[in-house]
């Protein structure tokens, strides 16, 4: 059975349901340039937050407009959608189906979009997720887009904290082997790396384009970014994303200047709490764009 292409993300969702205008207030003082709202035809609203290669989606609804997902109105608020790149939806489909993996039937919705110019066009796509079942709390997904010059503009991807990129998507869970053992199984083997670097320390991560997407106990999650969101059951959660940014002084200026709190790292990392990045926790390195 032949490998799927490698792995690329092509954006997050942070569940915000009916609290869009309070998300879009905290994303625009951690200095994120955010898109011009937009409405899809399946009945949710967001605004995007362009990067190089991927981007970030704060995903609700609108007081007084019905939607029929429950992937947003029952999903927990925060970090709730990891999304790959495919270019051939149909025929991720059809190899998840071969592989035994429980996916749900391609779905093909558009958003319109109103460009620099005036003009407005749609920005259609295809997604293909796998089974709710697999995945709790949240989703995975692989996003098909017809119209990528409608979402990825340069005049988009220019942030106040100097962001170029989401580098690192984590996943908390009691038990990292388990909940990332999902992923070899749609990748194929020898995809993920352990990553402890202590006796007992069980943490995994597996490479998606520019980024890394991590699962660690909800322990190494707390160490590693404070209090972060946690369930009551036992079942893993998204808690948290690296960002790269050109400039760690540009992004301490621009959240100083917001009034958000942030800490420096033993690493120099910023770091924003959870309860500073809607539910979020936000970690952000210093780099070039890769």
């Amino acid at each position: 059975m032949s490998q799927l292409p490698a792995p690329v993300l092509d954006h997050v969702v942070i569940n915000v349901k009916g609290e869009l205008e309070a998300s879009v207030d905290t994303y625009r003082r951690l200095g994120f340039a955010l898109t011009e709202r937009g409405h899809h035809s399946l009945g949710t609203s967001n605004h995007l937050a362009i990067f190089g290669e991927n981007y970030l989606e704060l995903l609700g609804y609108e007081a007084g407009k019905s939607t029929a997902r429950p992937d947003v109105t029952q999903a927990p608020l925060g970090l709730t959608g990891l999304v790959f790149k495919t270019q051939d939806s149909h025929g991720l489909y059809a190899a998840l189906q071969a592989r035994g993996i429980g996916v749900e039937t391609p779905a093909e919705f558009f958003r319109p979009v109103r460009l620099p110019d005036g003009t407005t066009q749609d920005a259609r796509f295809r997604t293909v997720r796998l089974a709710s079942e697999l995945v709790r709390n949240g989703r995975t997904f692989f996003c098909h887009h017809f119209t990528p010059e409608h979402v990825w503009r340069d005049e988009w991807r220019e942030h106040p904290n100097g962001v170029t990129d989401i580098v690192g998507y984590v996943i908390a869970s009691p038990n990292p082997a388990v909940t990332a053992a999902l992923y070899e199984r749609v990748f194929g083997p020898g995809l993920l790396t352990a990553t402890g670097d202590k006796p007992g320390d069980e943490s995994y991560a597996f490479t998606a384009g520019r980024a890394r997407v991590h699962f660690v106990t909800p322990i190494e999650a707390a160490q590693r970014f404070g209090d972060v969101e946690t369930t009551q059951d036992g079942s893993e959660r998204s808690v948290a994303l690296i960002l790269r940014t050109r400039s760690l002084a540009q992004t301490k200026a621009t959240l100083r200047e917001n009034g958000v709190p942030w800490t420096t790292r033993e690493d120099g990392a910023v770091l924003v709490a959870a309860a500073d990045g809607f539910h979020v926790a936000l970690q952000f390195v210093e780099g070039d764009p890769a």
